[in-house]
């Protein structure tokens, strides 16, 4: 089987700095560089027009920042961050899945983060799994839509349930709700949405709705109302 080629859109401030960046790509004939952004608002217009695999970006921009730019996007592709900033970023980042690269960018480290992508990419089922970016204070996540079990309306916020972490996202419910596939997430009641592939056990309870028993072991009150809903989509 031919290797999947990897389509970058560099996104930096600087035209000197995105030049770089081509200069070194041109090393990896896989890697299609499909575009380039000098600011978020730009960026976030290009990821939706080109979808592209992977974004090479900066942190530090005018306007907004490269958290900003992730934390706007609906489906947020992979992210190679290429900065010079100072220790918050990469301290932020150590608790995330995501790479970054300290300016100047080495060829032979690019390289690494590059074909760690490609790897990933290459194993991963088609097409990759959908992603979102959480940045809640200085902690920051990059998760899998799949990974995430239960999300929870706080507000204009959404509190946001994956392995051990439970974020605060700056998105309400209701937009969330709009971006998720039905078939995968199910509106339970007013202020929970569950993900169906993480539900473990289904029992009647005494307000004719369902209670819906997590794997972490949480438990969901589906809502009379939409209880039948709920057999419908899951064909109980």
């Amino acid at each position: 089987m031919s290797a999947r080629r990897l389509s970058v859109l560099l996104v930096d401030d600087e035209r000197l700095a995105r030049a770089e960046l081509r200069r070194l790509l041109a090393a990896h004939p896989l890697v299609d560089i499909v575009g380039e952004a000098a600011s978020a608002a730009d960026a976030i217009a290009q990821v939706a027009k080109l979808r592209p695999d992977l974004l090479l970006l900066d942190v530090q921009m005018p306007g907004a920042s490269g958290f900003d730019l992730l934390a706007a996007l609906d489906d947020a592709p992979d992210v190679i961050f290429c900065t010079a900033f100072d220790r918050y970023a990469l301290q932020a980042f150590e608790v995330s899945a995501l790479d970054y690269l300290q300016k100047p960018v080495q060829a032979a480290r690019l390289a690494t983060a590059l074909a760690r992508v490609g790897a990933r990419v290459q194993a991963a089922p088609s097409p990759v799994p959908r992603k979102v970016f959480i940045k809640d204070g200085d902690r920051c996540w990059f998760v899998a839509l799949e990974e995430i079990r239960l999300l929870e309306s706080e507000g204009n916020y959404t509190r946001v349930h994956f392995a051990a972490q439970r974020p605060l996202m700056l998105r309400s419910l209701n937009q969330l709700e709009e971006r998720l596939d039905p078939a995968q997430f199910f509106r339970a009641n007013r202020r929970q949405i569950v993900n169906l592939a993480l539900v473990r056990h289904v029992a009647a309870n005494a307000a004719d709705g369902l209670d819906l028993r997590l794997m972490d072991g949480s438990t969901v009150e589906v809502s009379r109302r939409r209880a039948q809903q709920f057999k419908a989509v899951t064909g109980l």
